[in-house]
């Protein structure tokens, strides 16, 4: 499929819940994914502008990506999971422009830092880097070059510490 630049994205509504499921039901494998969503939505971590939909032109939910809110040692920052995109959409953007509209939301919101557990080779192109280069660890063991972080305002200094993830996640 061709990437395409000109997806449409925006907040989730309460109409798009079940679409959401399915797409992230489509996306992975098993329901862990679209069960976290969920309770996620269910749960105090959930910020509600910071849940993006990406959208055919005929307004069908293809992609979605989701921020939570999540810590840093104490500092306040935002988990990026799961994000997803219906497997006939894959690889034409779609999901990088959910990705990108959350980031920008939470830039707006005035939020810091954004964590996420991902592939290396993907996660980069927004700006996230190794985490473990700015002090910042996951509870648990992943590969180093997995776990990222990003700075949404370049004049503060990212926090370290362990991440806290919000209970939904079960770490």
């Amino acid at each position: 499929m061709n990437t395409r630049t000109d997806w449409i994205t925006r907040t989730e509504t309460d109409a798009d819940v079940p679409a959401i499921r399915a797409v992230v039901l489509a996306a992975f494998d098993t329901p862990q994914e679209a069960d976290l969503v969920d309770a996620l939505r269910a749960d105090a971590s959930w910020i509600p502008d910071l849940s993006v939909v990406t959208l055919t032109p005929d307004g069908t939910v293809v992609g979605h990506a989701l921020l939570t809110r999540c810590h840093i040692g104490d500092a306040p920052a935002l988990c990026l999971a799961p994000v997803a995109v219906l497997p006939e959409h894959q690889k034409t953007g779609a999901g990088a422009a959910a990705v990108r509209a959350a980031l920008d939301a939470a830039r707006v919101m005035g939020e810091h830092a954004v964590t996420v557990l991902g592939h290396p080779g993907y996660y980069p192109k927004f700006g996230f880097t190794r985490a473990s280069a700015h002090g910042i660890r996951p509870p648990f063991d992943v590969p180093d070059e997995a776990m990222m972080v990003l700075g949404l305002d370049g004049g503060r200094p990212l926090p370290g510490g362990t991440i806290r993830y919000a209970a939904p996640f079960g770490v």
